[in-house]
């Protein structure tokens, strides 16, 4: 078990925690934005590649599908951007004890979604070539999107200064 966690898990947390602070230094985003945006991002060129890959009912019913996927996701966003764009100490406090009970109480669950994932395209398969796109595409975006939103709910979160810029040119001039 500390294997997997020392080799396995931490430096996945490590990379969230990292994809985390460089979405919100070139961003200026709270951390909270990066999730949904990688969702729509993948079921996006999920979208593109059913367009090319299906035609007729089979494409209605993916775009169908990937357009249900999409919704939770840009219900998130557009409440994310009805509150105010302030990303300090208190949503940090929130954010950082969030991830901490989330690191330390769900670490089977990343496990298993982790190796859910890397075994499910293998495993998906359809005597019909629409049904096979179909699988495909549902694995394809269960690989990108599970393990990535577990990860990131459990990383560490930047500090509120890191994405200011004001406060990195009065640290450069001070």
């Amino acid at each position: 078990m500390e294997w997997i966690n020392r080799y396995i898990d931490q430096p996945l947390l490590d990379g969230a925690a990292n994809w985390l602070r460089t979405w919100h230094l070139y961003s200026g985003q709270p951390p909270e934005r990066l999730e949904p945006t990688w969702h729509l991002a993948v079921l996006s060129v999920l979208l593109i590649a059913a367009q090319y890959f299906l035609h007729g009912s089979g494409l209605l019913l993916s775009a169908s599908a990937l357009i249900m996927l999409a919704l939770p996701s840009v219900w998130k966003l557009l409440f994310s951007m009805r509150k105010t764009d302030t990303y300090g100490r208190r949503e940090y406090t929130v954010l950082r004890t969030y991830a901490f009970t989330r690191r330390e109480t769900e670490w089977s669950v990343r496990m298993t979604v982790l190796f859910v994932s890397a075994g499910l395209p293998f495993f998906a398969g359809s005597d019909d070539s629409t049904g096979a796109y179909y699988l495909f595409g549902a694995s394809i975006w269960f690989v990108l999107t599970a393990p990535v939103k577990f990860y990131l709910q459990a990383a560490e979160p930047p500090e509120p200064n890191e994405g200011d810029r004001s406060f990195q040119r009065a640290v450069e001039f001070g």
